[in-house]
């Protein structure tokens, strides 16, 4: 499970490189700009809500016990919430189908930790069942 979730954060850093090499990644119109804030937002809550935890390809997200308050009680995933709203916003800005490209393996590289992750947490923390069922892993209602 651990070496799919390195190779899973592999992709998005390669997406993420590919969309700043093609001047792709940073929004160029206000409401990209506008989603990129609240994604830079989303993130830096989600993160001091996480504490001082591992923040690298290998961590282990089972360590310190579960989290399900600040932005975890909306998403699971706030921080993977937050780069692919990133990256989705630079991508929409330039449509180019290379954009869509490094857009998709970060999706992909997201969705893949998430997966590798929830596994991961539902052995290790019962009440994750619970916490799963009432909260959405990206979008609320949908995902």
């Amino acid at each position: 499970m651990r070496k799919i979730s390195v190779l899973c954060f592999g992709l998005m850093a390669v997406g993420i490189i590919g969309l700043a090499k093609g001047n792709t990644l940073f929004a160029s119109e206000p409401i990209g700009i506008a989603a990129q804030v609240a994604a830079v937002a989303l993130m830096i809550w989600a993160r001091v809500t996480f504490g001082r935890r591992s923040f690298h390809a290998a961590a282990d997200p089972t360590a310190g016990g579960l989290v399900t308050n600040g932005p975890y009680a909306f998403f699971r995933h706030p921080i993977y919430t937050a780069v692919c709203l990133f990256s989705l916003a630079g991508a929409l800005t330039y449509r180019t189908p290379a954009a869509f490209g490094w857009l998709a393996l970060i999706v992909t590289g997201a969705v893949g930790r998430m997966l590798c992750e929830e596994t991961l947490l539902r052995g290790r923390y019962p009440e994750y069942a619970d916490y799963a069922s009432r909260t959405a892993r990206m979008v609320p209602y949908i995902f």
